[in-house]
């Protein structure tokens, strides 16, 4: 920390050589976290919420190694059983005993790099503080994040701590120099106070080896994030981004859905920006609370395409346009009802590591 309370910026790249891949590039694995948690999944909704774990598990396991996390070996038992039951390859399953606040990895989790000249791995461990402060008991995913980077550094993956608060979900990469994020989130000042917008965008330059961020506004209703990208807007290409759209002209989202949009097709780094709908608003009506649900939050895997469903109309539209999008994928509906009670999704509850 600088005298005048800033955060000390780093004079040279310090992941240089290294970049954050996209997506849909090759993946070793997945990281999961078996969830457990009754504060953000009550015992109503526990069991869906399970069997949504069960299909990622299952249709992951066939084409790459799932790396799952729960409390103790008594849970890992039972775990592993359910899931052979199930149909999931035992050679591509990993139980790692690291307790765990809830399921969301993809936040709490490092985000891992790859060396362009080398081929050998690092990550970047950010801070996480529950998304500003607003869940004290997840708090310590802080730590289960660092233990994840502990052990991928004993095999060999380089670990780089940037210190400042950040989740794996408002970031989106193309693999070629482009990243999404918003200013809702990163500018939030329940995330970094002392940094403004330059100093994140060096940062965010030096560790994931970027040099277009593409910053878009606000996110969804319903979302506790303060507006994560993952779930309105992604990348399915070099310079190629979807966007979630509304012609509801009287749902909360339309507006904003229409400004991001605007933003992306005004970018010149953009070669095409195809739309995505969104479900019908989805609440919660014994809590009176509207749901983040959305198409946007997917998971492109090594041969499929994890697509969160909602028993909704456009559910079938949305799984032809990412079928489209990522050809060669069979893009797999998973029902999510029960994780976005949760404030989540499937790309929120999963977090790759490249090959």
């Amino acid at each position: 920390m600088d005298l005048d309370g800033r955060t000390s910026l780093p004079t040279t790249p310090v992941s240089a050589g290294f970049y954050m891949p996209s997506e849909w590039a090759p993946h070793s694995g997945t990281w999961l976290t078996w969830p457990k948690n009754p504060l953000t999944f009550p015992p109503r909704i526990l069991p869906q919420v399970e069997e949504t774990f069960v299909q990622m598990a299952v249709s992951l396991s066939g084409q790459e190694q799932v790396n799952l996390l729960v409390d103790d070996q008594t849970v890992a038992e039972q775990v592993r059983k359910r899931l052979e039951k199930a149909g999931v390859h035992d050679s591509n399953l990993h139980l790692h005993l690291i307790p765990t606040g809830c399921v969301w990895i993809r936040d709490y989790g490092p985000t891992f790099l790859l060396n362009k000249r080398t081929r050998s791995r690092a990550c970047v461990k950010w801070e996480f503080n529950a998304w500003g402060g607003k869940y004290d008991d997840l708090l310590m995913d802080n730590e289960t994040g660092e233990t994840i980077a502990r052990s991928a550094e004993k095999a060999g993956v380089r670990v780089f701590h940037p210190n400042i608060v950040m989740e794996g979900g408002s970031i989106d990469a193309d693999g070629a120099g482009q990243l999404l994020t918003t200013k809702q989130c990163l500018l939030n000042p329940n995330r970094n106070p002392t940094l403004n917008q330059s100093q994140i965008s060096k940062i965010l330059r030096d560790y994931l080896g970027v040099s277009d961020i593409l910053w878009l506004s606000s996110g969804i209703e319903g979302d506790d994030t303060d507006g994560h990208v993952d779930d309105f807007a992604r990348f399915f290409g070099p310079g190629r981004a979807l966007c979630n759209s509304s012609s509801n002209k009287g749902d909360a989202n339309t507006r904003v859905l229409e400004e991001n949009e605007a933003i992306l097709r005004a970018h010149s780094g953009l070669s095409e920006v195809v739309r995505l709908p969104m479900p019908k608003p989805l609440v919660d009506e014994e809590e009176n609370r509207r749901l983040p649900a959305s198409y946007a939050n997917f998971y492109a895997a090594n041969k499929v395409v994890l697509m969160p469903a909602f028993g909704d109309e456009k559910d079938k539209e949305a799984a032809e346009i990412l079928g489209s999008c990522f050809s060669g994928r069979e893009v797999i509906p998973i029902q999510a009802q029960g994780l976005v009670f949760g404030y989540g999704g499937i790309h929120c509850a999963s977090q790759q590591e490249p090959k």
